[in-house]
């Protein structure tokens, strides 16, 4: 199963997105949150992010679904081609597409396609 890191300036809202997440996806999602700093401190950690791989990697690639701005530029630097994607996706959205797709079994190309189909969906 592809696994999925939520990357968030904040501690809280990184695992707020899991919950729900596996909520929604089903309690078995590979999914981790790494958010904040170790410190506790808004902010972001590549020590934390690169925890959250090593729990979610089960050998079918990770997808990072970061929140904005540094924390996207921060999980950029562990992309591996093939294997380790950051999305440019919404972050709830994606994060859910994302755990759907990843949860029916399919592989990482299309776990990230669906999650980027999120930026498409419309609310109203």
């Amino acid at each position: 199963m592809v696994g999925l890191v939520l990357v968030a300036h904040s501690a809280g809202l990184a695992a707020e997105a899991v919950a729900l997440v596996k909520g929604i996806a089903g309690a078995d999602t590979a999914v981790a949150a790494a958010g904040g700093r170790e410190s506790g401190e808004l902010g972001t950690s590549l020590d934390l992010i690169e925890a959250a791989i090593r729990v979610v990697d089960q050998g079918d690639g990770v997808v990072i679904i970061a929140d904005l701005g540094s924390s996207v530029l921060t999980a950029r630097l562990v992309e591996e081609e093939g294997r380790v994607v950051v999305a440019d996706v919404p972050f709830v959205e994606g994060a859910i597409a994302a755990a759907v797709a990843a949860g029916a079994g399919a592989p990482l190309a299309d776990v990230l396609e669906a999650a980027e189909e999120a930026r498409t969906f419309r609310k109203l």
